[in-house]
């Protein structure tokens, strides 16, 4: 039997989409706790934030490993990964977000990579998830992870975090659709926020989009598992020659459009909003 409250998050999603609002929140969430600066130490330079961080990641790893092992988490293919090998640079990875998953997902696959670059991988995340409960809050609080504020403060230490992490040549997943619709396969209209960071700290975007398929696994929830194929894109550069505006605009629609091709290609339909996926 499908879960109620997942179907009510497929009919909120079926109805956003028909009136446009792509950036809206699905899940009814506990209410955000607004993050002072105090609050979040972004580049870990307490000792007892790094060891928090270290230990978190650990048990991360594990989590993500069991959620393989029983399937809960399938990874199909990995396509076009070899194309950020060429970049010496840190950068901004771009993802569809449908998902709690989806980032375990990605980190899975960058794990050889960050270990062979010694490269650290942070996650551009939403201010209420900092004050989750459970293992995802903990996680959320503790797995380099980068929360945004509605505190103007805390956004400034945010901003010259973000600088930092870049120009040391780390990796920040940003979700340029902002919110996570579940199981949504389309790609839907970026907000520039990714793009913009990639403009003032003069890095490249690397798209990647995530494909996915019903496997013949039933979830907990009453629903198919999907399979996931990870595809990453060649990295995109801001044109450094124009207004910020413009640049971010620009980066933001050639994101846009390769996701939109691929998702036409691997579903074989073209990309059109308000209407049922098969």
């Amino acid at each position: 039997m499908k879960d109620s409250k997942r179907t009510e998050v497929l009919e909120r999603i079926k109805e956003l989409e028909k009136k446009g609002l792509f950036h809206e929140e699905v899940e009814i969430n506990p209410p955000t706790i607004t993050l002072k600066p105090e609050d979040v130490d972004y580049l870990n330079k307490k000792w007892y934030h790094r060891l928090n961080t270290k230990l978190a990641n650990q048990i991360a790893k594990n989590y993500i490993e069991k959620l393989i092992k029983k399937k809960k988490l399938i990874i199909k293919e990995v396509i076009g990964f070899e194309k950020i090998n060429k970049i010496n640079s840190g950068f901004i990875l771009t993802c569809n977000h449908f998902n709690p998953y989806d980032n375990f997902a990605l980190h899975e696959i960058l794990v050889p990579y960050l270990s062979k670059t010694k490269r650290r991988f942070y996650k551009v995340i939403r201010e209420g998830n900092f004050s989750f409960k459970g293992i995802y809050g903990y996680f959320f609080r503790n797995c380099d992870t980068l929360p945004l504020s509605s505190n103007i403060s805390t956004m400034r230490e945010f901003n010259k975090a973000m600088d930092c992490i870049l120009k040391r040549n780390d990796v920040v997943l940003i979700y340029p659709e902002q919110s996570m619709w579940w199981n949504y396969r389309k790609p839907r209209p970026l907000k520039t926020g990714a793009f913009k960071y990639a403009y003032k700290s003069n890095v490249p975007v690397v798209p990647c989009f995530i494909t996915m398929e019903d496997t013949n696994i039933v979830g907990e929830d009453g629903f198919y598992i999907q399979a996931y194929t990870i595809h990453f894109f060649e990295p995109i550069y801001p044109n450094l020659n124009v207004n910020i505006k413009d640049a971010t605009e620009e980066l933001s629609k050639q994101n846009y459009q390769l996701w939109k091709e691929k998702y036409e290609e691997v579903y074989q339909k073209p990309l059109r909003y308000g209407e049922e996926e098969e």
